[in-house]
C-alpha cells in the first residue's frame, strides 16, 4: 500500500484533484485541507467490497478513475492526495476481534498529532475512528 501511495502522490491527476479540492482555502489551513480531502473521498468514491475471495489493491489513479474501492483502495487514494499536497500519512490496520485485522484507514500528521482519516462511513468526519477496536498495527 505504501508503494501505491508513493506512486500516487506524484500522479498528475491525483495531485490536481487534491489541489482543486483545497484551492479556495486560505494558505496553510492544514486541518481544513485534510478535512476537505477526507470528505471528498468519503462522498465521491463509493465503498465497494473486493471480488469475493480475492484481495485487490488499486493505484490511487485507478481508484480516482473507477470511483469505487474498498477500505484499502480508499486509504491509498486519500493518503496519496494528502501526501501530494505535503501532509504525511500512515496506515492503521485494525481488527474487531483479538485474532484478526479486518479494516484499514490512514492517519494524517498535522502539527505533530496523528489524526484518523476514515472514508468508508457515510457522514464520518476527520478525526473519528471506528469503535470497538480490539487489535491494531501501524504502518
Amino acid at each position: 500500500m505504501r508503494r501505491l501511495v508513493n506512486d500516487g502522490k506524484k500522479s498528475v491527476p491525483v495531485r490536481l484533484m487534491a489541489a482543486n479540492i483545497v484551492k479556495r482555502l486560505p494558505p496553510k489551513d492544514w486541518i481544513n485541507e485534510a478535512r476537505l480531502i477526507q470528505r471528498w473521498v468519503r462522498d465521491n468514491i463509493r465503498y465497494t467490497k473486493d471480488i469475493y475471495g480475492v484481495e485487490t489493491l488499486h493505484s490511487a489513479e485507478k481508484v480516482l478513475e473507477l470511483e469505487y474501492g474498498d477500505c484499502d483502495d480508499k486509504s491509498i487514494l486519500v493518503s496519496a492526495m494528502l501526501e501530494s499536497i505535503g501532509h504525511p500519512t500512515r496506515f492503521k490496520a485494525v481488527g474487531f476481534s483479538r485474532n484478526a485485522l479486518s479494516h484499514v484507514y490512514p492517519q494524517v500528521k498535522i502539527k505533530g498529532q496523528w489524526i484518523p482519516v476514515e472514508t468508508t462511513e457515510t457522514g464520518w468526519e476527520l478525526g473519528r475512528e471506528p469503535p470497538n477496536i480490539k487489535n491494531k498495527i501501524y504502518r
